[in-house]
């Protein structure tokens, strides 16, 4: 059974270790993650040099996403790099406080307008929420705050405020410098951190137009604003990213499994990929085996549609990076026996004003209700399979294409696996064969299978508008 739900797995030191990028990428890796919030550019290069080195020889398509950091707002620093708090001390934001002249009593904070974006009530929420303040006054460039809950506060701990309104743009100057080190390194999906409407997202796209770059973008939503703008920030990006970690902090936690599955649904339902991130195995940073709640927070996502799993400090930093990858690979796999996984009502009623929409949801349909071993897809952008891919099915479909644009692009896609296939090699009454043969060889298919097909009149123009339904003949 060939897992249908795409693991993308974050890079790190953990897996510049000799050997073990190519183990995760035969245990279920599909695509990698770059987080550009940590380390140099020199070693974010090699990582993709290394990933694009590992996929050739072991003959995979890996897609490769770079992630913004984005405008993450944090504290200072201390004059000992942290301090203890305790429910009900009083602590002072000062915006005017200098670095490393943090104390019991205050801190610093990069983010100067904070004294004019809060007001008394308000809570903010340090250290993915694990500290707790309520806003008691404001006074000039100080935010008086009481401790709600307290620990151990230390230095550049990241700061929201409950219900989300900070006004940080989304693009810092690092991004929009980080824009052009991924148009250089050409990759597949550059991921857009802390979007609030779709102006952001055209916003990057328009960067990365200038910089040459064809990526496409990914919209992590994990501002509580993106939740009330959700669907045109899902029309505007290729893919978007239900980014748990700072999403749970600026909405009540309680709502987050609910806002996840809308999240999902409203994805699917609008034509575009999305992926389910953050703490998804994270006792396997430092445990070999994962806790039962988070085998059944990965078959959940996978249950509900998602179309890739993240792994971040698990494969980063963590002691496991292969394992965690050979257990999720399993869970997902678990999960996509279950029936629900391959029914499908997705856009029944809907009519088509695109031919090539409607070849897809027709093959899906046809392939779906016949005995048929799988879908084959010629296409020159990977949109047909993107289409497909939306519907429910226990069938994989193969998406065959000469560009490695579109073949970086599918690696998202759920149950989509990317072929390097040329059909302008051959002549045209040939095409159909020599696809099918080149499936065989890699054991796809075998002679005499049922397999629905789809591919445009001119196969270099890109315009899908022909559906067959064929039994495989490897010999002629």
């Amino acid at each position: 059974m060939l897992k249908r739900t795409k693991i993308i797995a974050t890079l790190g030191p953990s897996t510049d270790k000799p050997g073990i990028l190519k183990q995760m990428i035969s245990a279920g890796v599909d695509l990698v993650r770059i987080n550009l919030s940590h380390d140099i550019k020199e070693r974010h290069q090699a990582r993709v040099e290394a990933t694009r080195a590992c996929a050739k020889e072991l003959g995979r398509a890996v897609g490769i996403i770079i992630d913004l950091q984005g405008p993450k707002i944090r504290i200072s620093t201390f004059e000992k790099g942290f301090i203890e708090l305790a429910v009900g001390d009083n602590f002072i934001i000062d915006t005017d406080l200098k670095p490393g002249a943090g104390n019991q009593r205050q801190v610093g904070i990069d983010y100067k307008p904070l004294p004019q974006e809060v007001k008394p009530g308000d809570v903010l929420l340090l250290d993915d929420g694990l500290i707790v303040f309520s806003v008691e006054k404001v006074e000039a460039n100080q935010v008086h705050c009481v401790v709600k809950e307290g620990g151990r506060l230390s230095d550049h701990k990241g700061i929201n405020r409950r219900g989300g309104g900070l006004s940080a743009e989304s693009l810092t100057k690092k991004d929009r410098e980080d824009i052009e080190f991924a148009a250089k390194m050409k990759v597949d999906y550059v991921a857009i951190s802390f979007p609030r409407t779709a102006e952001d997202m055209e916003a990057a796209k328009t960067l990365l137009k200038k910089a040459g770059s064809q990526s496409g973008v990914i919209a992590k939503i994990e501002r509580a604003e993106a939740i009330e703008h959700l669907d045109e920030i899902i029309q505007s990006s290729d893919a978007v990213m239900v980014a748990r970690g700072d999403l749970g902090v600026e909405i009540d936690y309680a709502e987050l499994p609910g806002i996840q599955k809308k999240i999902i649904a409203r994805a699917r339902s609008l034509d575009k990929a999305v992926i389910t991130a953050t703490q998804m195995m994270e006792t396997m940073v430092h445990n070999a085996l994962p806790t039962r709640a988070e085998v059944s927070d990965v078959a959940n996502a996978v249950l509900d549609g998602t179309d890739a799993v993240m792994l971040s400090a698990e494969t980063a930093t963590g002691n496991f990076p292969d394992k965690t990858v050979e257990v999720m690979n399993e869970i997902c796999l678990a999960a996509e026996r279950q029936r629900i996984t391959q029914v499908s009502h997705h856009r029944l009623e809907c009519q088509f004003n695109r031919v090539d929409e409607t070849i897809a949801m027709s093959a899906m349909y046809a392939a779906n209700h016949g005995n048929t071993r799988a879908i084959v897809a010629l296409t020159e952008t990977g949109s047909t399979v993107l289409w497909m891919s939306r519907i429910r099915s226990g069938l994989p479909i193969y998406g065959l294409s000469p560009h490695e644009r579109a073949r970086g692009r599918m690696t998202l896609y759920r149950g989509v696996y990317p072929i390097d296939f040329d059909p302008t090699q051959y002549p045209k009454d040939k095409v159909v064969f020599k696809a099918l043969q080149a499936l065989g060889q890699l054991g796809a298919v075998q002679e005499g299978d049922r397999v629905v097909m789809t591919k445009g009149d001119n196969l270099s123009v890109g315009m899908t508008n022909t559906m067959t339904i064929m039994n495989v003949a490897l010999e002629k």
